[in-house]
């Protein structure tokens, strides 16, 4: 068990049980080589591990968590020091009483008294094994809270992500219904055939674009059918000329994301002027990469003023922050001109293949 800002992480006990299992069997080799007596270290260690594993425990579960963390430092030093000298204590007796009476037998010379330098090094001995046990303990911590962070940062991301297409329903829906709102004072007889359309649309939105990816047909296929209730409700004065070239196949890209485009094309573009108005759209795939256009008349009453953009408003500010959190930064570039009264929007982005 790891504890880390007030979480309890726990390691499975198998972990716990490998690492002391190879540390035993490293120390009991390493100093029956030393002593050239394997029994000897056999014995020694099997007294002075239960010892180094309280210590460590001891440390990462009690005195780290409520003293480190809660800042109290001073009191933490004299604390592990008072732990880590008792526990010397009662190795030294423990080894006098049970092993040999000459409890230091890689010391200087013989030692069957408690002295200063037995104490000292046995002490740096201890704080050798538990500031090894501490450091991964710490490691793992890291781990821990690394993970913890990409996958809160992730699930934000994806939060924010799905916030923000449910934001664009309800804007295009709400359009949409005023233009069939429109229809219906005028009676009509394409109201039906614009429902009908709608409800193509809303079943798209519903649920083909659940998936952070829609595959580029079927956004075209959706582009389409808004076009389809565009041409029934404005008729003859308006003229939309689509282009398609490339291979639009096995290509994918964030689903709604350039429908917000002609729909703001359609807004500025159409319904803010007067006359015969045309709208122009381009597909252009090559290889990964959509270069995708969109060119739509300057609204009359702004067709006078120089700096003059269409660069803001819910749905274009919507769809920039959805390629900020949708895509690498290199992955696209998102361009907006007005060019003799045309307003011209142009996404140059990267098409994923599907997995």
């Amino acid at each position: 068990m790891l504890f880390n800002n007030n979480k309890l992480y726990r390691l499975p006990l198998r972990y716990h049980v490998l690492f002391w299992s190879v540390y035993f069997i490293f120390n009991t080799f390493r100093w029956g080589s030393y002593f050239n007596d394997y029994l000897y270290s056999l014995k020694t260690n099997l007294l002075g591990f239960p010892i180094h594993m309280s210590l460590c425990y001891l440390n990462i579960l009690i005195l780290m968590p409520n003293l480190v963390y809660k800042k109290k430092y001073l009191l933490y030093i004299i604390s592990i020091l008072t732990a880590i000298f008792l526990m010397v204590t009662v190795k030294f007796n423990l080894t006098y009483f049970l092993i040999n009476h000459n409890v230091w037998p890689e010391g200087p010379q013989y030692m069957d008294t408690f002295s200063l330098n037995y104490c000292i090094d046995m002490m740096l001995g201890e704080l050798y094994v538990i500031t090894f046990v501490t450091a991964i303990k710490i490691t793992f911590d890291f781990l821990k809270e690394q993970k913890r962070v990409t996958d809160l940062e992730k699930s934000q991301l994806e939060t924010e992500l799905l916030f923000l297409k449910s934001q664009i329903s309800p804007h295009f829906f709400f359009n949409t219904l005023n233009n069939i709102y429109s229809l219906s004072v005028e009676k009509s007889n394409k109201t039906p055939k614009v429902v009908i359309k709608l409800a193509e649309l809303m079943r798209y939105m519903l649920y083909e674009t659940k998936n952070k990816r829609q595959t580029l047909e079927n956004e075209i296929m959706c582009i389409q059918n808004y076009l389809d209730l565009e041409r029934i409700r404005n008729d003859e004065r308006l003229e939309v000329d689509m282009s398609i070239s490339g291979d639009i196949h096995d290509k994918e890209i964030a689903p709604i994301l350039l429908l917000t485009f002609i729909e703001n094309a359609f807004k500025h573009g159409v319904n803010k002027n007067t006359g015969k108005v045309k709208i122009t759209i381009d597909f252009k795939i090559k290889d990964n990469i959509l270069d995708f256009k969109v060119s739509n008349p300057m609204p009359e009453i702004t067709k006078h003023k120089e700096n003059f953009k269409i660069s803001s408003g819910i749905g274009i500010e919507n769809v920039k922050k959805r390629l900020e959190l949708g895509y690498n930064k290199n992955d696209y570039k998102l361009s907006f001109k007005n060019k003799k009264n045309i307003f011209v929007v142009r996404l140059v982005i990267k098409v994923s293949e599907p997995n």
